[in-house]
């Protein structure tokens, strides 16, 4: 049985006055091997209360569990050690084996285990970016596609950008640069990165070959790309970070319960109001917001270019009135805002790629499936509101008063607009005096019961002198407006015939 802290004590006061462990356990009312356990602990220099420790039958295995932990690099498994140690004669359970590898390896990694040390950043010297798998977003034919996540990382401030992209290509990537470094209102001196062949084009004895376009870039907006050890992570773990947090928080997951998009626009959206919400809260690490953090840390940062860096762009057009640019003698559409302005179109696979420069930096305002001479590809997206119908349908006229009987008239409702409209395309007559009698007509009887009429009118196709006062009356009399006969070819007014069928059979009956 263990003794308390007083016990040990008077154990060894005991044995302090008498000098004799016999005549110590007497005083102390224990046994003799008790004083001397606890005294020789004492004069070891060994915690008093330190558990003793007895033979184990794996301890003539130790050496050899430790040479195997030694040779694997501590990642042997602990069931191919009891392996071993069985065919060397080891008799003991699996579990012994287990503890025993499991004390062995916390040890070989105790002194092998990869040092860090805390990142000292500067305020404008780093920024960190790499690449997301991005959710699947209906593209320009309608089809689910693939998309990316730019994720952008300020080390010091901690400002975070996520811009979307349908691609993670060389043009994208000097797109998403710009419009970074013009988002954050500078440009830091290094950019750290992964060794993907837009940036890294291979290693030679282990030094990294740039990218030529990457390093005219670089030149272009005064900072120097430095990519990190391959196959390395712990190296940028920032930008790393922040790829976990905007994939957990944009992507539809069974974790966050985000639905999927609807469009590329959604996600562009949805990456807006992750970034805010980033920017807008308390680091933990800073204990500062980082939108705060990124005001101070501007002024280190270095001048944006006024003309962002467009050698690999490809070609510029000027956007036409008809909002449209011609490639290849075929016209492309682009969004509204754009007219007048240059932008640059490039080819990417069987696509047809158009990049503006917006206020925010370049921005891929369009993309369309290649075509033809004579095939345009236009978006009728956008052209918002206009006039005409998708399908190609002809354009319903919509009536707009330009005189003030005509605004009473329009007045009653949707069932005027439509009578209108209708007695307008079979060529009513007198149809200003009808629209007279109708406002009087809606002064007497309520502009509800004529507004109904009027649509039933309208549907039924009559614009006769008396038909909307008969339609009124008709409904008066409990009959629903949808039984209304449609005047067409299987309704007549013209008599039968069948009563002419009996005429010749009468005649000879009379003979």
């Amino acid at each position: 049985m263990k003794k308390s802290d007083r016990e040990i004590m008077e154990i060894l006061e005991a044995f302090d006055a008498t000098g004799c462990a016999h005549s110590a356990a007497a005083l102390a009312g224990v046994d003799p091997k008790t004083v001397r356990r606890y005294v020789a602990a004492r004069e070891s220099g060994v915690p008093v209360t330190a558990p003793v420790a007895r033979s184990k039958v794996i301890d003539p295995f130790v050496p050899k569990i430790e040479e195997l932990i030694e040779t694997s690099k501590g990642k042997v498994r602990a069931d191919v050690v009891h392996e071993r140690l069985v065919a060397l004669g080891f008799t003991g359970a699996d579990r012994t084996t287990r503890r025993a590898v499991r004390a062995a390896r916390a040890a070989w990694w105790a002194g092998h285990r990869r040092r860090y040390r805390p990142w000292i950043t500067e305020p404008g010297m780093w920024l960190q970016f790499d690449w997301a798998t991005g959710p699947l977003v209906p593209g320009p034919d309608g089809r689910a596609r693939s998309t990316s996540l730019f994720c952008a990382w300020l080390a010091w401030s901690r400002f975070r950008v996520v811009i979307p992209t349908w691609d993670r290509k060389l043009e994208t990537l000097l797109t998403c640069l710009d419009a970074t470094v013009r988002r954050l209102g500078g440009v830091p001196a290094y950019l750290l990165t992964d060794n993907e062949k837009t940036v890294t084009v291979e290693h030679v004895a282990g030094v990294a070959v740039r990218h030529p376009v990457i390093v005219a870039a670089s030149r272009h907006y005064g900072a120097q790309v430095i990519t990190c050890v391959p196959y390395d992570p712990q190296s940028k773990g920032g930008s790393e970070a922040s790829v976990r947090i905007a994939k957990a928080d944009v992507l539809p997951t069974e974790v966050n319960l985000g639905e999927q998009y609807l469009s590329f626009g959604a996600l562009q959206q949805a990456c807006v109001v992750f970034e805010d919400k980033v920017n807008q809260r308390v680091h933990r690490e800073t204990a500062r917001v980082p939108a705060e953090m990124l005001t101070q840390e501007q002024a280190r940062l270095h001048p944006v270019p006024v003309t962002p860096f467009t050698a690999a762009l490809g070609v510029t057009r000027v956007v036409n009135t008809d909002q449209t640019v011609r490639y290849g003698s075929v016209r492309y559409s682009t969004p509204p805002g754009h007219v007048g302005t240059e932008v640059w179109v490039r080819v990417d696979g069987e696509e047809l790629v158009i990049v503006a420069h917006a206020r925010t930096g370049l921005v891929e305002i369009a993309r369309h499936a290649l075509s033809t001479p004579g095939c345009p590809r236009i978006n009728l997206a956008h052209y918002p509101g206009h006039p005409q119908d998708p399908t190609g349908a002809p354009r319903t006229p919509t009536p707009r008063a330009r005189t003030e009987a005509e605004e009473a008239f329009l007045a009653i409702g949707e069932g005027a607009k439509a009578w209108l409209v209708e007695a307008a395309a079979v060529g009513a007559q007198r149809v200003r005096s009808k629209m007279t009698e109708a406002v009087e007509l809606a002064a007497l009887v309520g502009v509800a019961r004529v507004d109904a009429a009027l649509g039933a009118a309208a549907a039924a196709g009559r614009f006769g002198d008396k038909d909307l006062l008969s339609i009124i009356e008709y409904h008066d009399a409990g009959t629903p407006l949808a039984q209304l006969v449609i005047a067409d070819e299987s309704h007549s007014a013209q008599p039968g015939t069948s009563a002419w069928a009996n005429i010749g059979h009468t005649i000879r009956g009379q003979r």
